[in-house]
């Protein structure tokens, strides 16, 4: 499947190429990717292929001005969903599997908390949950799921945790995310949370900038996975076409790895 898109993207940036200087790519991408794809753009800009102007923000969010109109061209999301709304409106092309990634919980230090008491902790109302927010940010949409696989373990569990969860993150009024830094680890640093359900690609960063801080694995009843989409925006330039394909490059691939995430296009 993934060869068979690879090929009919190739095939539109040959059909579509105009005799021009490469054109900046319009990238719309998942906040989880920036360190990723910041680094992927750098390697396609270095290989000469064009330049990448690069808008990193809650997958839901984007897919929602990309419908209104924005400018985008190549929309990478932390879900299947959006990239694909935009695909059954005609907005875009076909989508393709890109990245996974999973949830994990980032506990602050000395908290008293393992994999098999996670959700104990998560249920106990003086502990501070914090969460994105759902249908804006896929990560929060991923965090219900976490939830409701909860209630299958404790009968109400589900209720309980909606109702304590912290939307921090991810909502069309939440804060920025500081320059350079993690928000999720700030806002345990700050004491906005006690426990934060994000990727596992996002605990590990934070992890790196506050080395105290505990990522906790979730535990196999409550495991959450997270496929990413990749789509191309209707009318965008070959340069974006080719972007896209070095995203799905063995290239890009194995810098997608390097940041933490399943890359399902390298080969096992």
């Amino acid at each position: 499947m993934v060869a068979r898109l690879s090929a009919a993207f190739a095939a539109l940036a040959i059909m579509t190429a105009p005799a021009m200087a490469e054109e900046t790519v319009l990238l719309y991408a998942a906040g989880s990717l920036r360190a990723a794809l910041t680094e992927v753009a750098k390697d396609f800009e270095a290989a000469g292929l064009g330049t990448v102007q690069p808008k990193f923000g809650a997958s839901g969010l984007l897919k929602d001005e990309i419908a209104a109109g924005a400018k985008a061209e190549v929309f990478a999301s932390a879900n299947m969903e959006h990239p694909q709304a935009l695909a059954t409106e005609k907005r875009s092309g076909p989508v393709v599997l890109f990245a996974r990634n999973r949830l994990c919980a980032l506990a602050r230090p000395g908290l008293a908390v393992t994999s098999a008491s996670l959700l104990d902790r998560m249920l106990d109302s003086s502990v501070k949950l914090g969460t994105s927010t759902p249908k804006a940010d896929p990560s929060g949409d991923y965090a219900w799921e976490v939830f409701r696989k909860a209630e299958q373990l404790k009968a109400g569990a589900s209720a309980t945790l909606e109702k304590n969860a912290l939307q921090l993150t991810g909502g069309p009024t939440s804060p920025p995310a500081p320059q350079g830094r993690s928000v999720y680890g700030e806002l345990l640093a700050r004491g906005a949370a006690d426990i934060f359900l994000t990727y596992c690609t996002n605990a590990l960063a934070a992890q790196r900038e506050n080395p105290t801080q505990q990522i906790v694995a979730l535990p196999d009843a409550l495991t959450v996975g997270a496929d990413y989409g990749l789509t191309v925006i209707n009318g965008a330039t070959p340069s974006a076409y080719k972007f896209a394909l070095f995203i799905l490059s063995a290239e890009g691939q194995r810098t997608l790895a390097k940041h933490g995430f399943a890359a399902p296009v390298l080969p096992q």
